[in-house]
């Protein structure tokens, strides 16, 4: 699971999200959604500007809490004070140029600027407002003064705002806060490292139109890619197929694409001496067609003779040649059967790849592949089990780091 920034337990991050009521305040409902996806828990807490913008409704639809806006409602719980002692982290996302007077001045006259008011964990907020208005002087010294208090304070990004006007002022898109959120949850315990990456799976072309393939997404090698390039690593992320909807945009990711098997070894191959850490997450089709043809193969007569070989084995070839001196970490997608169970079969699977650290997959129906969550052992080379958990694919990137992490130190 994700390692909490604030407190000491591990679970899933604490998250308020403030939304206040700037034209952009519909680009709040987005946010939340990416964090929860991350596999956080989101409280949204709006100023009753804000429920102008965007419904209740909306808000409580996403988050399935209840939405409160004054220090009144749940008075006996007294919510501010619990709210803002419990966060592990606060987004307010826009940010008003009336929001952020409040918060430099102290003032805390509704349940957001009361629960920002006690909070202790880090507080991130992401301006939008007129141009004019952001380069007031009385804006400019507020924002100051915030950041002078620790507050991270994004800058707007320029761009169309209200009505025909364009300028600086506009509400960075979700994406981006969401990364900088993110990256305030995490230690940067990588920072310095580089990570390469692959994801999704291989396609073997058979003519122009069919393909020899499987049925990865790439979920999890973006997942790791993203939970890397959060705690600080560079990041080569090697796409294999992936759709380009679920491709991450991080400034330290690098993506690659990559189409079949061969593609990819010769990436892999190629960014190998560059890495500290190579992680083998693409599925990787065993044969290709030998020959290929430049038409379709039409349909009827007969059944064309397809001649297959082999594919190399990309994992197991970076973790004999240990020239690039990377820690190497493979995956293997697993069903158990009459003839073993998944572990039988990973076991094996990890002494014979030989890499550092094998993570076995536990794939069917309603696991493994695409929006689902997932369950995984990790193995040693010499098939021990190092750490075993399950639950949504980014939660489960967060412990393959861990694990890696833990052991290159030897624990």
């Amino acid at each position: 699971m994700v390692e909490r920034a604030h407190g000491d337990t591990a679970g899933p991050s604490r998250i308020v999200l403030g939304v206040t009521g700037g034209i952009a305040a519909y680009k709040s409902a987005i946010v939340a959604r990416l964090l929860m996806k991350a596999g956080h828990d989101v409280r949204i807490v709006p100023t009753e500007s804000a429920l102008k913008m965007v419904g209740e409704t909306t808000f409580a639809a996403l988050t399935g809490r209840p939405v409160h806006t004054t220090v009144w409602d749940d008075a006996e719980g007294v919510e501010h004070v619990r709210v803002g002692a419990e966060a592990d982290l606060i987004v307010i996302a826009p940010a008003t140029a009336n929001t952020i007077a409040k918060l430099a001045a102290g003032i805390a006259d509704n349940l957001l600027t009361a629960t920002a008011l006690v909070a202790t964990c880090p507080i991130m907020i992401a301006p939008a407002m007129h141009t004019q208005m952001w380069n007031h002087p009385a804006t400019q010294a507020n924002v100051a003064t915030l950041r002078e208090r620790g507050v991270r304070v994004l800058e707007p990004a320029e761009g169309r705002l209200t009505g025909a006007d364009s300028g600086v002022g506009r509400l960075p898109e979700p994406e981006h806060i969401v990364q900088a959120a993110l990256g305030l949850l995490y230690d940067q315990d990588l920072e310095g490292e580089r990570y390469v990456i692959s994801a999704g799976g291989t396609r073997e072309p058979i003519d122009p139109v069919r393909f020899l393939g499987n049925r990865s997404t790439g979920r999890f090698g973006v997942a790791l890619a993203l939970a890397a390039a959060h705690r600080g690593a560079d990041v080569d992320l090697v796409a294999c197929n992936v759709d380009a909807a679920l491709l991450p945009h991080h400034p330290r990711i690098t993506i690659h694409a990559a189409g079949t098997a061969l593609e990819l070894r010769e990436r892999m191959l190629g960014l190998a001496p560059c890495a500290q850490v190579l992680i083998m997450t693409a599925a990787v089709a065993d044969f290709r067609p030998a020959t290929t043809t430049d038409s379709k193969v039409k349909k009827g007569g007969s059944v064309p003779d397809f001649e297959l070989v082999e594919n190399p084995d990309i994992l197991k070839g970076l973790a004999a040649d240990r020239s690039h001196g990377a820690f190497v970490v493979g995956f293997a997608a697993e069903t158990g059967d009459e003839g073993g169970s998944v572990l039988d079969y990973g076991r094996a699977k990890a002494r014979a790849k030989g890499a550092d650290l094998l993570v076995v997959n536990r794939v069917g129906e309603t696991a493994g592949f695409g929006d689902v969550d997932t369950a995984i052992t990790i193995l040693d080379s010499a098939g021990e089990t190092r750490s075993d958990a399950a639950g949504t694919k980014s939660q489960m990137a967060g412990v393959v780091i861990d694990t890696i992490s833990s052991a290159r130190k030897g624990v």
